[in-house]
C-alpha cells in the first residue's frame, strides 16, 4: 500500500458567516492552525469581538496522517455533544486537517432544543468551511545533510537533479543543508545522499 503523503487544509481564515434560527444568531469562522496552541489565540480574539455572546463553541483537528491526528470538540456550556461534535463532524466531512472551526452563539430568547442546536452548529460550521479556500498539501520529510565544502558540487547536483527544496543552509568549511522532500520520495532521496562518500544525511523531526 502506498503511503499517503497529501492532506487537505484551508489556506487562510474564512470570511465570517451567519446562520439564524428563532432569533438566535450563530457566527461561524474557520482558521488554519498548526498546533493546539494556536486555538486559544483565535478563541480569545473572538471573545473580545463577540464579548456579549453566550457561547463560543469549537472543534479542531491537527496532524497530517492517521497515526498522528488529534482532535478536540468543545460545547462551551451548550448541552453535551450538541455543538462541538456537530462542528467536528463537518471537519471530517470536508476531510480537512490543521483547522479550527468556531461558532459563536447569541441566544435569541427561544430555546432551540438539542436537535435544533445540532442543526444550527452543524450548518454554521458547514457554511464557514464553504467560505474557506481548501487546498491540498504534501506531507514532507526534512533531512539535514552534512558534508565538507569540497563535496559541495556532488551534494548540489543531487539537489538540483531532484528539484529538492532547501530550507536552510550553512556553507562554510563544514557545510549543513536542510532539505524538504515529499514523503513518498524520502527513502529514495536519502539513499542517493548516503551513497556519496563523506556526506551524512539524517531525518529531522
Amino acid at each position: 500500500m502506498m503511503q499517503k503523503d497529501t492532506y487537505k487544509t484551508i489556506s487562510k481564515p474564512s470570511d465570517e458567516v451567519l446562520f439564524k434560527d428563532k432569533n438566535s444568531k450563530f457566527f461561524g469562522y474557520a482558521f488554519p492552525i498548526k498546533h493546539e496552541n494556536d486555538v486559544k489565540e483565535h478563541i480569545d480574539v473572538l471573545k473580545k469581538k463577540h464579548h456579549t455572546a453566550g457561547h463560543w463553541c469549537y472543534a479542531y483537528q491537527t496532524g497530517m496522517d492517521e497515526a498522528n491526528l488529534y482532535f478536540r470538540a468543545n460545547d462551551d456550556g451548550e448541552p453535551n455533544n450538541s455543538a462541538g461534535m456537530p462542528i467536528y463532524g463537518q471537519i471530517q466531512s470536508y476531510d480537512v486537517t490543521n483547522v479550527l472551526v468556531v461558532v459563536v452563539r447569541y441566544f435569541g430568547g427561544v430555546k432551540l432544543g438539542v436537535g435544533g442546536l445540532i442543526n444550527a452548529y452543524k450548518t454554521t460550521a458547514q457554511m464557514a468551511l464553504d467560505a474557506s479556500k481548501i487546498v491540498k498539501r504534501t506531507i514532507n520529510q526534512q533531512f539535514l545533510i552534512r558534508f565538507d565544502y569540497k563535496n559541495m558540487n556532488k551534494v548540489m547536483r543531487v539537489i538540483k537533479e531532484n528539484n529538492l527544496k532547501i530550507l536552510d543552509q550553512t556553507l562554510e568549511l563544514d557545510c549543513q543543508i536542510v532539505i524538504s522532500v515529499r514523503l513518498k520520495d524520502s527513502t529514495k532521496i536519502a539513499k542517493k545522499f548516503e551513497t556519496i562518500y563523506e556526506v551524512s544525511i539524517t531525518e529531522q523531526n
